[in-house]
């Protein structure tokens, strides 16, 4: 870790809660402290200290298009000389809906908030109004946000700590939420048979992205739709990761489900901080001041991330982008599954698209309890690897690695190169001490 990135973690746990304004940054499940972030470009990052890394972690997946693309860029500077915020409607506003009216399949209408746990939040109380019904379904390890109702055995930073729920959440409305395992249509199915009329929603990461990538099964998501539509339930997928990232309708267009209401977030704000929620007309007009219920927010809608945003979307109309990521995302986690295979180690890759997650275990991952079986001491040695080949990876087992238009050959196979190092030193059990700082 570089002199300036120490000195500012020591400044910061005096003054920020653990240093940091988000827990996973801070590091502690890899056993590091964080790198302290001064510019990005491209496929890169820059710490405070001069170093240079390939970045997997794109802001957590909105740079789809890189950092500082031009195109964003120049949005960007053409909207801030007219004013910041507003509290008003804007023009800007209407043709965000307007795109994602166009290019999500199920959303009639939609709202614009201002992250993704303000996405869920909204649809969860939507749907509770709109029923009449106060239950909710969700899944283990899919991480909706930090919204009270939606951190029962939650993914993400929950899974990183170990920590089975979160205190200052009420029991009695922690129970009203069930909590299922993901994939599992039996356990479903016998849920919502014993519950079914008291169901306001099930919400689920049709592609779960917060406790590394897991596959859905066809028949679970499937089951979902039919399940929820037999007991009148609304079904909300939670595409605030998934959206426009796997297809240009999100994952509900790549798998052809769906869902009632949809969230979304990280690429429409072309990573400013933004997220929205949509679905059917009839339900989104139960929204104030249409309906009675009440969601309201002073930045939601910003001009600023509209810009970004829309510039962001208008790239992503175009298919070559995806068949680009869909080329450079294949040959990446190809290229890692067979470097550890050359190195005689087990891993399993979950891919869809441009995300993906490297598992250090032998057999298939496909719910929160076989992500959780697989090997976090060997992660926090490959991590260390990494991060000192200068490969930036988010500082925790459960999440995705995410993949850019920037990303390019060269920056793929030196990735693939830095993997196979590492993967040769774990194949051996050997430790691997220092972090090999390599500053450029």
């Amino acid at each position: 870790m570089g002199r300036k990135s120490k000195a500012l973690f020591q400044k910061a746990k005096k003054l920020i809660p653990g240093g940091v304004n988000s827990p996973v940054r801070a590091g502690r499940a890899v056993g590091m402290d964080p790198r302290f972030i001064s510019r990005a470009k491209g496929c890169f990052l820059w710490d405070v200290d001069g170093k240079r890394y390939i970045d997997y972690v794109c802001s957590w997946g909105p740079m789809i298009l890189g950092h500082s693309h031009p195109k964003i860029v120049k949005a960007l500077e053409e909207r801030i000389s007219k004013g910041t915020s507003y509290g008003a409607p804007t023009r800007l506003e209407v043709e965000m809906a307007e795109t994602i009216v166009d290019m999500v399949p199920s959303i009639k209408m939609v709202r614009m908030v201002n992250s993704g746990t303000e996405a869920t939040m909204s649809a969860i109380r939507l749907a509770r109004g709109y029923t009449g019904r106060e239950k909710i379904v969700k899944f283990e390890g899919c991480y909706h946000g930090h919204a009270d109702s939606l951190l029962v055995s939650a993914g993400s930073g929950l899974a990183t700590f170990a920590i089975p729920g979160c205190p200052g959440v009420p029991a009695d409305l922690a129970g009203h939420t069930l909590s299922l395992p993901f994939n599992d249509l039996p356990r479903f199915t016998e849920a919502m048979e014993k519950h079914g009329p008291d169901i306001a929603a099930v919400i689920v990461e049709p592609i779960p992205g917060n406790m590394g990538v897991v596959l859905p099964d066809m028949a679970f998501l499937k089951g979902l739709r039919d399940l929820t539509a037999k007991y009148s339930a609304l079904l909300i997928f939670d595409e605030v990761i998934s959206g426009f990232r796997v297809s240009p309708g999100g994952a509900q267009e790549l798998y052809g489900v769906m869902p009632d209401l949809t969230c979304l977030g990280k690429i429409i704000g072309g990573g400013l901080p933004v997220g929205a929620y949509g679905g059917r007309k009839e339900i989104m007009q139960s929204m104030a001041p249409e309906g009675n219920i009440y969601q309201a927010g002073t930045l939601s809608g910003n001009p600023l991330a509209m810009a970004a945003g829309l510039a962001t979307l208008k790239e992503l109309r175009k298919q070559d982008v995806y068949d680009e990521l869909e080329e450079k995302s294949a040959k990446l986690f190809s290229g890692l599954e067979d470097a550890a295979r050359a190195a005689g180690l087990s891993v399993v890759v979950n891919r869809v698209g441009s995300m993906g997650s490297l598992f250090f275990k032998d057999k298939a991952v496909t719910d929160f309890a076989t992500v959780k079986a697989s090997d976090a001491q060997k992660f926090r040695r490959f991590y260390a690897d990494m991060l000192g080949e200068g490969v930036y990876l988010a500082p925790s087992a459960f999440e995705a690695w995410f993949v850019s238009t920037a990303h390019d050959g060269k920056s793929i196979e030196k990735t693939i190169e830095s993997a196979a190092k590492s993967f040769a030193i774990l194949s051996q059990g050997r430790q691997t001490g220092q972090v090999r700082e390599k500053f450029r």
